[in-house]
């Protein structure tokens, strides 16, 4: 039912059907958009229930697909709760052939499900949108949550001179340095602790005042990439602020992605994270305690 955690429970294993194939589930993460779409109240309008939630996950093919035998490790996006349909969160799953993305030998199924489409977006806003170019500053809000610290990750990776992480708390920035940012500032001291340090480049998950507070440390002609509201849904700035210092303002969704771009950001992704450049905090958990871990506080990967 909307509004309340997922039920585990038994079903008949699903049948792959012309164009899809048939997947043994190793890894499935439950995000906020899972959440938000199990309740109800997103602009996807109610879910047709019951279905199994879960728009991402790992597994393996269950049977030989055209160009793969069985298997074959895979990455997976669903559109569980957004259309009818099931997604993820169970042992089984059934996907349509060109949302699957082939795995690179040594891929970390659990690390792999718990960035996912986090660490596409982050990439995508920075390299994207955000057209980081190599030796620019970078600033990093709510680099508390998955899309913020592999954002802290993956500028160094596209070549920032230097990373600037902000979060709430005190765990979060020092979980963030240890990811490689220069320095971390407190939300809530964003403006003061920055004057005089210019920004190039913001991303930002969370909107509210911290993007507010943000946008006056870029330089003229700065530039932030938005894509979440964590923070709240309006964000206070002055026009005098952007036509002042020529600012750019983006909005980013993966949703604007086709499946190669979605594939080739993924994949990158994944490079990065068998190469020991990107990581993320996470908790495994298992698949019959969905229930329990749907609330839990960060990010958490269901497993068998």
């Amino acid at each position: 039912m909307p509004g309340r955690p997922p039920v585990v429970a038994d079903r008949t294993a699903p049948e792959a059907g012309p164009g899809e194939v048939a997947v043994s589930v190793t890894a499935a993460p439950i995000t906020p958009l899972d959440r938000l779409c199990a309740s109800g109240t997103s602009y996807f309008g109610l879910p047709a229930t019951p279905y199994v939630p879960g728009v991402q996950g790992v597994g393996v093919l269950t049977r030989p697909a055209p160009t793969q035998p069985a298997g074959t490790p895979v990455w997976f996006a669903t559109t569980a709760g957004m259309r009818p349909g099931d997604g993820s969160m169970a042992e089984q799953a059934v996907v349509g052939s060109s949302d699957v993305v082939v795995l690179p030998p040594g891929a970390d199924h659990a690390l792999v499900a718990a960035l996912g489409l986090s660490a596409v977006a982050a990439w995508m806003c920075l390299t994207g949108k955000g057209k980081l170019v190599p030796g620019e500053t970078v600033l990093v809000l709510g680099a508390g949550g998955v899309v913020g610290q592999s954002a802290v990750q993956l500028a160094r990776v596209a070549g920032a001179g230097q990373v600037i992480a902000s979060a709430r708390s005190d765990a979060a920035l020092a979980r963030a340095r240890r990811l490689g940012a220069d320095r971390v500032v407190h939300a809530e001291s964003l403006a003061r602790s920055l004057g005089g340090t210019p920004v190039d480049l913001v991303i930002d998950p969370v909107w509210g005042a911290p993007a507010a507070a943000a946008l006056a440390t870029l330089r003229p002609g700065g530039r932030l990439v938005n894509l979440g509201s964590a923070a709240g849904e309006e964000c206070p700035v002055s026009s005098a602020l952007l036509r002042s210092r020529s600012l750019h303002i983006h909005g980013y969704t993966n949703n604007e992605l086709d499946a190669d771009r979605r594939r080739e950001a993924l994949l990158t992704v994944v490079r990065h994270a068998i190469a020991g450049a990107l990581t993320v905090e996470y908790h495994r958990v298992p698949l019959r305690d969905a229930a329990e871990a749907w609330h839990r506080p960060g990010r958490t990967v269901l497993v068998p």
